[in-house]
């Protein structure tokens, strides 16, 4: 477990591929156990440790993962995520394939971001969701914004922002368009990744301290895998290179 951010009130902690962050019917030990136990080693604290789990991350994906620590933030926290006051950015290794066109074909708005918008279906015992393009029956409305940030040779690297959150709306949206999160076999991937995650990543979170009221901006660390690293240099050689020739007007897509 990495802590990221924490003070009397939050605590924000970097999830690793493979952890639940609440108890579930596997018995295994969550993250908000663990980071319950860390709080009572440092801090010395006597009894239990109050910690308020306010959103969560499938289990094969990492990044940042936002807890309380005290019932103030908690009943704040809550509030906040049902209000769309905390804003989550993910990046998602795609493969790429013939039809990357097509997440292009969208219309783009003045920051740069396109905006899909599906109908999700949840089919519980699958523990999976479809995509449609018209209202369905027991259907959830799903809206993400997303942008292409990079590209290797095999795969692609995009930027994803919820707009709503539904469940694996990240992963069923994109597989819609036929773009499948490396690793991601429930959703069409080729293969598997050696570790069984997925190569999605909660990159960052920016929000107004339940608390303080201080702006908190935050981003979780790069997965050391491939190709995590070649397509981080990939970002880095396009900013600098965009920063260089500003009026390109492809600025946030490397071919």
């Amino acid at each position: 477990m990495e802590v990221v951010y924490e003070d009397n009130h939050i605590i924000v902690v970097a999830k690793r591929s493979g952890e639940i962050v609440q108890g579930d019917k596997t018995g295994d030990i969550p993250l908000s156990d663990v980071v319950k136990s860390y709080i009572k080693e440092k801090y010395s604290k006597p009894g239990e440790v109050f910690l308020g789990v306010v959103h969560r991350l499938d289990r094969p994906v990492s990044g940042l993962v936002v807890f309380a620590r005290t019932s103030k933030a908690l009943a704040r926290l809550n509030r906040m995520f049902v209000e769309g006051e905390v804003h989550k950015t993910y990046w998602a290794v795609v493969e790429r394939n013939e039809t990357e066109d097509a997440l292009l074909s969208h219309d783009i708005d003045n920051d740069g971001y396109h905006t899909l918008t599906h109908y999700l279906v949840r089919n519980e015992k699958q523990n999976k969701s479809y995509a449609y393009d018209t209202e369905k029956p027991h259907s959830k409305k799903a809206v993400l914004r997303y942008r292409l940030l990079a590209h290797s040779e095999r795969y692609s690297l995009v930027e994803v922002q919820l707009v709503t959150g539904r469940h694996h709306q990240i992963r069923c949206q994109l597989a819609k368009e036929g773009f499948h999160i490396k690793g991601d076999l429930k959703y069409g991937a080729r293969r598997s990744n050696p570790d069984g995650s997925i190569s999605l990543l909660a990159r960052r979170v920016d929000f107004v301290h339940p608390v303080s009221k201080q702006d908190i901006s935050l981003e979780a660390p790069l997965p050391e895998a491939e190709p995590w690293p070649s397509l981080a240099v990939a970002i880095h050689a396009h900013t600098m290179d965009h920063s260089q020739n500003p009026n390109n007007e492809k600025g946030n897509i490397l071919c």
